[in-house]
């Protein structure tokens, strides 16, 4: 039996979490000799006698899917033992035992960031999203996130315009894209970037699994980044992690007006960095990335510093951008606080929307400039 077998093995027993399967590779020594252990010796470690009864007898037809699927060049199954492993996540309480990875494994080793998010983002929380994520990727940083609808699809987009490529960590397993609508988003991810979980093959994507995800998110990562995110948002399991992991954390604050502001400004209450533009972070972490990072020779304008475009528009254009508020606004109200006729408001509208100082989503405007 390959050494991959065992791993496999150890990791389809019942119940047996990683914290337990790490107990178990320290005192027997490899999963071999844990498959191998008596039943009394496992015994004396407290472990369940079902438990002790699957670890005997292992259901060797469990793990064909997982050596089915890793018979593809792009599908890679990396144990804690693997010189592959990143060293960074091997620190976290109940590191993952086996990471499963399609893509480049060596994106694990990277310098990351995490960033995540709300899935229900304003177009002005998505548009910061992926211009933090994209000038993050061309001054050297791997992208980090969950590959869920909004804010973390957003950061995976933007870094794929970059240099540094993305992670995606998922909560189930690699044999399905979830959400589907992302299948397209997934493949150019296993292209330049990888897409990971610790998951077995058939692993549906349960409600349970996610908050469990989120560790690994923070634990691959230098920092964790907050976009927009809502008091009960699961962006603050994935923040609390990182504090936990003694990583940082960073939040970028928004109207008060916003609800989904509400969850990073909580966050800088309780201590996380206010960033304003990604400079702050890259600032902020210098001492722990290393000397030279790859970066794109032309490095783009640093997002939310002042958008000039908005400064050479005629006096009408102005007046009505000081209008828009920096969160979602329909245009009647526009037309009540400018004094322009609607027809007026709707063509200068898309004048401001074409020149990026104003993006529209379903009926709505918001200021990004």
């Amino acid at each position: 039996m390959n050494t991959i077998n065992y791993w496999l093995a150890l990791l389809r027993v019942p119940g047996l979490k990683p914290d337990l399967y790490h107990h178990l590779l320290n005192v027997f020594g490899t999963p071999e000799k844990v498959l191998a252990a008596s039943p009394g010796s496992l015994g004396k470690l407290g472990l369940k006698a079902g438990t002790v009864s699957a670890i005997q007898n292992p259901a060797a037809e469990l793990i064909e899917p997982d050596l089915e699927w890793l018979q593809h060049d792009d599908h890679h199954i990396i144990t804690f033992h693997d010189a592959r492993y990143p060293e960074l996540l091997k620190t976290i309480p109940a590191a993952p035992p086996l990471l499963y990875v399609r893509g480049d494994p060596d994106f694990l080793q990277l310098p990351q960031l995490a960033m995540v998010g709300s899935r229900t983002p304003t177009a002005s929380g998505r548009k910061t999203a992926m211009e933090f994520a994209s000038h993050l990727s061309n001054a050297g940083i791997t992208v980090t996130s969950g590959l869920a609808r909004g804010i973390d699809a957003a950061c995976h987009q933007g870094a794929l315009e970059g240099i540094a490529g993305t992670v995606a960590l998922v909560a189930h397993g690699l044999d399905i894209v979830y959400p589907a609508a992302h299948r397209e988003l997934a493949e150019e991810i296993t292209h330049n970037g990888a897409i990971a979980s610790e998951h077995p093959i058939g692993t549906a994507p349960l409600k349970a699994y996610f908050p469990r995800r989120n560790r690994i998110i923070s634990g691959l990562s230098l920092g964790t980044l907050v976009v927009e995110a809502a008091l009960k948002s699961g962006s603050l399991i994935t923040a609390k992690h990182a504090l936990e992991q003694g990583r940082e954390v960073f939040a970028i604050p928004g109207s008060i007006h916003n609800p989904l502001a509400r969850g990073c400004h909580q966050l800088i209450r309780q201590g996380a960095k206010l960033v304003e533009t990604a400079n702050d972070i890259l600032e902020e972490l210098s001492a722990l990335l290393p000397a030279e990072l790859p970066r794109q020779a032309e490095s783009r304008a640093d997002p939310l510093a002042e958008n000039q475009s908005s400064q050479v528009l005629d006096p009408d254009h102005q007046k009505l951008l000081k209008c828009l508020a920096y969160e979602p606004m329909p245009i009647d109200e526009l037309v009540n606080r400018s004094g322009f006729a609607a027809s007026e408001v709707a063509s200068m509208l898309l004048i401001l929307e074409l020149e990026g100082c104003v993006v529209s989503e379903s009926g709505l405007y918001t200021r990004v400039a």
